[in-house]
């Protein structure tokens, strides 16, 4: 196939435990410390895992009003401000070096209240897509209705449109005008990777000029805590939270559970180029497959993984010799770890790996958009972060960890997403 657009990431935006704008994110990635910590937003008496990774300070006033916040989940919450602020990160209108992700909201003709905005001013309204990709939507009213902690004393009026998974891509598309496709994917924890390889799929096929891309996720609760820790998912690390997420580490009993919202605004490459834009990196391949194996274990040798980074490559047209960093799904969990370090060493050898899950916890449908927005901020300053809390590396993981950060030499990067039912997605990023 030849002729195909090429897609350019013009604007990133973030809601993670490692801070509201991009660069406290990139800051906390490089400096490799653990976001865990005990939480303190609801009673964890009696819970056997009472810590997380979190999202600090999350002011919603800036971008909504307190009328429009009560119509949303916390997970449509931080999707809203973090698409608001990636709009705002990609407008032409934005100062060189400011207006970055800094969290003060709006977004580009979004308006913080109750009334839609213009949305991007260079792409006609038709021409607007949105993608958003959510693992348990909207998790937290359903517990809070299952629990009687609803202030009407069980589910209000707004129960229905606070819980659907469509929430977030809906309210995005009211607030800038998003005319074209409006989509959710739940694949769990690949949504976020698989939301924003199906928007370069609708730049590629004609079917939007510009995308709005990434995953959300407002997971961090009682039930699901206690659900997890029951299949055996989470760390048990209590006394040292900071240290329970361990990617790759010999020590390693779990994943930590996190919460947050990634998004990217993709263009088509020659578009941006054309109206001056910033253009972080390129999204040049995209892969998607099944395990079909189990609901919760990896394929044993990692096939369906291996044949997802080798269908992102091909769609990339690159080989994997020209690939120079992986950031790795990496969640800690014993297997998860193994097998997609066995992927990596066959199909890549000595290439650098990073797991941010060891600073970010895991945040289920949101963690394959934030680990692209890493990637994405990794090609553009040309440096690779450390994976956290590594200290003896399993040697059935005979891969070449990060431990520091260090320079980035010319080449691509991939960004791994597998999940629980055996969904796998891929991204391949190239330099701008």
């Amino acid at each position: 196939m030849t002729g195909r657009a090429r897609a350019a990431i013009t604007g990133l935006g973030v809601r993670t435990p490692a801070g509201n704008d991009l660069k406290s994110f990139w800051a906390a990635l490089l400096d490799g410390r653990s976001t865990a910590r005990t939480i303190t937003s609801f009673d964890v008496t009696g819970l056997p895992v009472d810590f997380a990774c979190q999202v600090p300070g999350f002011d919603t006033a800036p971008y909504v009003t307190a009328r429009l916040a009560r119509r949303m989940d916390p997970a449509t919450l931080l999707a809203v401000c973090a698409a608001d602020d990636a709009l705002a990160d990609a407008a032409p209108e934005r100062v060189p070096g400011e207006g970055q992700g800094d969290g003060q909201g709006g977004g580009q003709g979004g308006g913080s209240g109750d009334r839609p905005g213009e949305g991007p001013s260079w792409v006609p309204p038709e021409r607007r897509a949105v993608v958003t990709g959510t693992g348990l939507g909207g998790n937290a009213t359903v517990e809070a209705a299952l629990l009687g902690h609803d202030r009407h004393g069980g589910p209000s009026a707004l129960h229905v449109p606070r819980v659907m998974h469509n929430a977030a891509a809906a309210f995005i598309s009211m607030r800038h005008r998003l005319l074209g496709p409006s989509l959710t994917l739940s694949t769990a924890c690949a949504s976020g990777g698989h939301a924003i390889g199906e928007g370069l799929r609708l730049l590629r096929d004609g079917s939007a000029d510009l995308v709005v891309a990434g995953g959300t996720e407002a997971c961090v609760s009682a039930t699901v805590l206690l659900a997890f820790h029951r299949c055996g998912a989470l760390s048990q690390r209590v006394a040292e939270p900071e240290r329970a997420s361990r990617p790759f580490d010999a020590a390693r009993d779990g994943f930590v559970l996190a919460e947050g919202a990634a998004f990217v605004v993709l263009e088509r490459l020659e578009d941006a180029v054309r109206r001056g834009a910033r253009v972080y990196a390129e999204l040049a391949g995209y892969g998607r497959t099944s395990d079909a194996h189990h609901l919760t274990s990896p394929e044993p040798g990692g096939g369906g993984a291996e044949r997802c980074v080798r269908q992102a490559l091909a769609d990339a047209r690159l080989s994997p010799g020209e690939v120079v960093h992986v950031n790795a799904h990496g969640s800690g969990t014993d297997l998860n770890d193994v097998t997609e370090a066995d992927v990596i060493a066959r199909l890549f050898g000595r290439v650098p790996v990073t797991s941010t899950k060891g600073v970010l916890g895991h945040a289920i449908g949101a963690a394959g958009a934030i680990e692209a927005v890493a990637g994405a901020l990794t090609l553009h300053e040309r440096v690779m972060p450390p994976t956290a809390n590594l200290d003896v590396q399993d040697p059935r993981c005979d891969i070449e960890v990060v431990r520091r950060p260090r320079p980035l030499p010319p080449g691509a990067v991939l960004s791994n997403s597998f999940a629980f039912g055996g969904h796998n997605a891929s991204l391949v990023l190239t330099p701008a």
